[in-house]
């Protein structure tokens, strides 16, 4: 046990310290995914619910719930996003 821990300070974006393309995009993605899912949890919206509420396919939430983000844009994220946010305000 007298081995020494190096440790790294991370940038703050993930991301980036793993080297991904597109890390700022995969970033902010990221982010707003979880603004969305804080408001499905905090309202206790099932995604069938939510899809309703929005006109957008509950799969897309399905999706956002489960990070599986490759398939948005950020100006889509942003108008779930909005659009989630105006249903429940």
């Amino acid at each position: 046990m007298s081995e020494k821990t190096e440790i790294v300070r991370g940038s703050g974006n993930i991301y980036r310290d793993l080297g991904r393309p597109d890390a700022d995009v995969r970033q902010t993605k990221a982010l707003m995914a979880s603004e969305i899912v804080k408001i499905l949890d905090k309202e206790k919206l099932s995604v069938r619910k939510a899809g309703e509420l929005t006109k957008y396919n509950y799969a897309d939430f399905s999706r956002i719930r489960n990070a599986d983000l490759g398939r948005f844009t950020i100006d889509k994220l942003m108008m779930i996003l909005n659009q989630i946010g105006r249903a429940h305000v």
